[in-house]
C-alpha cells in the first residue's frame, strides 16, 4: 500500500468513526427529544433516522450526480439544507433546558455528522475526478490524446463503423454508454481521434 493509500484510508476511517458516534448521539437527543414532545415510541424511533437520513441521501444524490459529470438535482441541495436544518435544530432543542452550554454540547453532534458525512462524499469525488496512473486515462496514442473513462469499451463498441471513418452522435455515446453529458463529450472525441475524422 502506497503512502497516499494508507493515509486516504485512514482518513476514511477516521471520518466514519466520528460519523458514527455523531449519528448515535443526534439519534438520541432527536428520539428524548420527540418522547418528550408528545411522539410515540416508534415516532420517535424513526424521527432521527429521517432527519440525519435525508442528510445522507441527499447527500449521496449529489455524489451521484458528480459522478456522472450531471448538473446537483436542485431537490438534493434543497434536502440537504433542510436536513441540516433539521437535525441541527432539533439537537440544539435538546439542550435548550440547559442553557448556551448545553445547546452548544447538544449541537455539536449535528455538526459533527453533517461535516464527517461531506468529507467522506468529498473524498470520494475527488478521488473519481483525479484518478490515478494506473486508471483508464492514460495516453493511448502518441500524439498527446489520453483515454476517458469508458473510452476502451466505446472503442470495443463502436469497432466496426470507426473502421469505416463513422463516429456515433453525442446522444447515441449518453445513450449506449449510459453517461452524462461532459464524460460522454470526451469519450466522443476520443472515438473522433480513432477514426481519424
Amino acid at each position: 500500500m502506497t503512502g497516499d493509500g494508507a493515509i486516504r484510508r485512514l482518513t476514511a476511517a477516521a471520518v466514519l468513526l466520528v460519523a458514527a458516534i455523531a449519528a448515535v448521539v443526534s439519534f438520541i437527543h432527536i428520539e428524548h427529544l420527540a418522547v418528550t414532545h408528545g411522539q410515540t415510541q416508534l415516532a420517535a424511533w424513526l424521527l432521527p433516522v429521517s432527519v440525519d437520513g435525508t442528510v445522507a441521501a441527499a447527500s449521496l444524490s449529489m455524489l451521484w450526480a458528480a459522478r456522472c459529470g450531471l448538473p446537483t438535482p436542485w431537490l438534493a441541495r434543497c434536502m440537504l439544507t433542510l436536513g441540516v436544518l433539521a437535525t441541527l435544530g432539533a439537537n440544539i432543542g435538546y439542550g435548550a433546558p440547559y442553557g448556551l452550554s448545553g445547546e452548544l454540547l447538544s449541537g455539536w453532534p449535528a455538526v459533527a455528522f453533517v461535516g464527517s458525512v461531506e468529507m467522506v462524499l468529498s473524498m470520494v469525488r475527488r478521488a473519481r475526478a483525479v484518478p490515478e496512473a494506473d486508471a483508464p486515462r492514460q495516453l493511448a496514442l502518441g500524439n498527446g490524446h489520453t483515454v476517458p473513462e469508458g473510452g476502451r469499451k466505446a472503442a470495443e463498441k463502436c469497432a466496426a463503423g470507426l473502421s469505416r471513418g463513422e463516429v456515433p452522435s453525442l446522444r447515441q455515446v449518453q445513450r449506449e454508454m449510459h453517461l452524462g453529458q461532459p464524460r460522454a463529450r470526451e469519450v466522443r472525441s476520443y472515438l473522433e481521434v480513432l477514426a481519424g475524422t
